[in-house]
């Protein structure tokens, strides 16, 4: 008797097809892609950008402090330089909150790359404590000014030249949902960032770009230099345990979105 002979599955090469694409190396996973990182010499924007450079994406990071920018890009090219292809790695200055300044900034993204894939919108401060009846005017200005408009002014550049696809990451605080006494300014901006990110969100799902929110809880940066030095910071969540989460929001596939990401301290609020 012949031996029967066995039907192949006509699905099997697609699905070896469809694993293997998306098995992809690390290293590689962001090959080809541009991103720009406000804020992204210091602190989660460095550890962020840090994370996309090792995937293979291009990036250029902003930051007011030329020295802290000319130190994190020295720092990012080493680390694409052991990369194949090696993603460029670009610093400029940016006042977030002045329309000029942004304007700037993506006119050189659109004339370099053409278009862009991610958004990190990480520039923003804190504040020293206050109650609202002691806040000064100017404080609050400077807060709502950087946290709130320099968020607005920064997505708003980045949407046209963005296509199907692209992400923006609005990184926002713990704060967008909680109050904590003697930081209104604080906590009105970002309560403020959230309500536009959320905003932003809608808008954009026609188009196929994604919005996060990240807010992180208390994480170990330099930040609680200015109001809490003694802060316990051994407790507080690392920023590169914030970058591997905007990698992972970043990577999802197209259709999927992680709208809210919120990573707080083990211990809760600190």
């Amino acid at each position: 008797m012949a031996a029967k002979k066995r039907r192949s599955n006509p699905n099997a090469k697609v699905e070896g097809e469809s694993a293997a694409a998306k098995a992809a190396p690390a290293g590689s996973r962001l090959s080809g892609k541009f991103a720009v990182v406000t804020g992204g010499n210091r602190g989660i924007g460095l550890a962020i950008a840090r994370a996309l450079v090792a995937e293979g994406c291009s990036v250029l990071i902003t930051g007011r402090d030329r020295a802290a920018l000319k130190n994190a890009k020295a720092e990012l090219t080493s680390i694409a330089s052991g990369i194949s292809p090696q993603p460029e790695v670009h610093a400029a200055r940016c006042e977030v909150q002045k329309p000029a300044s942004v304007s700037s900034v993506f006119t050189k993204v659109k004339k370099r790359w053409g278009h862009l894939d991610i958004l990190i919108s990480n520039a923003g401060i804190s504040q020293a404590k206050f109650s609202v009846e002691d806040t000064p005017v100017e404080l609050w200005r400077s807060v709502i000014d950087i946290n709130l408009t320099g968020t607005f002014l920064v997505s708003r550049a980045s949407v046209p030249l963005m296509a199907r696809g692209a992400t923006i990451v609005n990184t926002l605080s713990i704060a967008a949902k909680m109050n904590f006494v003697q930081f209104s300014a604080y906590n009105a901006s970002k309560h403020g960032a959230l309500g536009f990110t959320l905003t932003l969100r809608e808008e954009l799902i026609p188009k196929g770009i994604r919005v996060v929110a990240l807010m992180p809880g208390a994480t170990d940066t330099d930040i609680w230099e200015q109001f809490w030095p003694d802060a316990p910071r051994q407790k507080m969540v690392q920023p590169e345990s914030i970058a591997e989460a905007v990698l992972y929001a970043v990577l999802l596939p197209p259709a999927a979105n992680l709208s809210e990401l919120v990573l707080v301290p083990l211990e809760g609020v600190l």
